[in-house]
């Protein structure tokens, strides 16, 4: 897709951060746009800035997890714009930083009803009104670099974009004979505020083994605004969607990237290349991907307790942890 004008899209998490990135990127393009968010406050702070634009953007509060109210936004759509969208957006996510062996069933409830429940949600609920349709179109799922390895600190976060990337090969193949094409959105670091994700965190979905303070959210988000800025998100996200890639990883270095991350699927085969895989292991502690600048912020949020268990949980012993 390369003609934008006219189009309709909907973007979850639009409200702020990558998502509200998104939605200025594709409304200059010429779009109609539906953020979609689960903060009233973070939508109307973008509406803000859209009417100052004059743009052609209509919000909807939406839990992505409800699967009730994503049917009811979807016939919202309908009802604003007389069709379902032909670029559906999804970047709504969270994220909590522990060692994988203190994480609680809810940490994984939370985190994977969100990153990979919430998308399902989104294909089951819009896919076949887009095909209906007839009108075409392009799907955006936003996963992670972390979902193409392991990171033992976010097991539920990697695991459900794993799951993700997955997801919308499958969805890409299926969609080819609908001229619906898709795209998986694979990136590091972002200038976000999925610090404050916490905050939308259910109440009965709050028990957590991770390790919380106000020091430690700090340290967090000293790190994210390292990150990707959220216009050059949405220009990459719309550069994936005018390419028509599959997977979109916005570096320059994403073939180098892929690659050793299969060497790795690769070494886990043999027991030479578990030598190897060990012998690295001595030499990084952290993913090679991550810039300098990045991995010093990381081990400056760990010292105040960032990505740590709780510490009553007896059975992790941090002294092993792999941010040194």
């Amino acid at each position: 897709m390369t003609d934008f004008k006219d189009k309709v899209a909907f973007i979850t998490g639009g409200g702020s951060g990558a998502g509200f990135g998104q939605a200025q990127i594709f409304s200059e393009a010429g779009c109609k746009v539906v953020i979609a968010d689960i903060r009233q406050d973070h939508l109307d702070q973008a509406m803000e800035h859209f009417k100052k634009m004059n743009a052609d953007v209509h919000p909807i509060l939406l839990d992505v997890t409800d699967r009730k109210a994503y049917i009811a936004a979807a016939d919202e759509v309908e009802k604003v714009y007389g069709t379902p969208p032909q670029i559906l957006i999804q970047t709504a996510g969270v994220n909590a930083f522990g060692p994988a062996e203190a994480s609680t069933y809810e940490d994984y409830d939370w985190i994977v009803g969100v990153n990979l429940g919430g998308i399902i949600n989104g294909m089951v609920t819009f896919v076949p009104r887009m095909i209906k349709a007839g009108l075409g179109g392009h799907i955006v799922a936003v996963a992670s670099l972390g979902g193409l390895g392991p990171c033992v600190t976010t097991a539920p976060y990697s695991c459900s974009k794993a799951a993700v990337i997955n997801l919308m090969e499958t969805y890409y193949e299926a969609l080819k004979p609908y001229g619906i094409g898709v795209t998986c959105f694979c990136p590091g670091n972002m200038n976000t505020n999925i610090h404050e994700a916490s905050m939308t965190r259910p109440e009965r979905l709050k028990n957590t083994g991770y390790y919380e303070s106000p020091e430690a959210l700090e340290g967090y988000r000293k790190h994210n605004v390292l990150g990707m800025d959220i216009r050059e998100v949405g220009r990459q996200v719309m550069k994936g969607v005018e390419q028509g890639v599959v997977i979109c990883i916005p570096y320059d270095d994403r073939e180098e990237i892929l690659r050793g991350e299969m060497q790795r699927m690769i070494d886990y085969c043999t027991p030479e290349g578990m030598e190897r895989l060990a012998e690295q292991e001595k030499q990084q502690r952290l993913p090679a991907a991550t810039p300098k600048e990045e991995m010093e912020s990381l081990r400056e949020a760990s010292k105040v307790g960032w990505a740590k268990a709780k510490a009553d949980l007896d059975w992790v012993d941090e002294s092993r942890k792999f941010i040194k």
